[in-house]
């Protein structure tokens, strides 16, 4: 079998599950599947099993594949790690002296995010990109990897809280202010602006959407 095919399946799958055209909790089978993705069962079925050993599907004991769900406690355990790895990463710049070079690079990707801001997908994932740019002062691989292999559970979050295109707006308009925090060596205000309406929002806006 082509290997480009599996991967081509998987990739589909994967993108399928993060943009929640199948939502967390749907059935999925082998058949449906190839079917909708025109192509054999062979590659499906390891994209399935590649998918199941990522987290990303779970089979029950009857086999039936179904989309990982996602749990209060999923949100609470990444907004926990959030808090802690880009709050000090945002001291650490302040620390460093490094806000000028930080504000521009943080505005590089505010500026993809509202580009993208008409597409809620593409837009969750400029903003990922956008928080992995503070992160990367620590200029650690163990933290990037980390923050790498959250990236799309964050992204299915961000789309089921749900946003409204004027809540998008308030974040977009939110993030200059905090760009501009930092280039003028405001700590204080870049902190609150970070905290309050990046970290304990989004994580209050995905919880409201959870039930278990």
């Amino acid at each position: 079998m082509d290997q480009s095919l599996m991967d081509l399946a998987y990739e589909t799958i994967k993108r399928r599950i993060v943009n929640l055209t199948y939502p967390p909790g749907s059935a999925l089978t082998e058949a449906g599947l190839a079917d909708e993705l025109q192509t054999s069962r062979m590659p499906v079925r390891l994209a399935i099993r590649r998918l199941e050993n990522e987290g990303w599907l779970i089979a029950d004991f009857r086999r039936k594949t179904r989309v990982k769900g996602i749990t209060r406690k999923d949100v609470l355990e990444i907004y926990q790690l959030r808090t802690l790895l880009e709050g000090n990463a945002l001291k650490l710049i302040f620390d460093l002296q490094k806000t000028w070079e930080y504000s521009h690079r943080i505005e590089e990707k505010v500026v993809r995010m509202k580009a993208a801001q008409q597409d809620l997908y593409e837009w969750e994932r400029a903003d990922t990109e956008m928080h992995m740019e503070i992160v990367s002062v620590y200029e650690n691989e163990r933290i990037n990897r980390i923050y790498r292999s959250n990236q799309d559970e964050l992204i299915r979050i961000g789309l089921m809280s749900g946003k409204s295109e004027r809540h998008v707006q308030e974040i977009i308009d939110g993030l200059y202010q905090f760009v501009e925090a930092v280039r003028e060596n405001r700590f204080p205000e870049a902190m609150e602006i970070l905290r309050r309406d990046h970290l304990e929002a989004g994580q209050d806006l995905a919880l409201a959407k959870i039930s278990g």
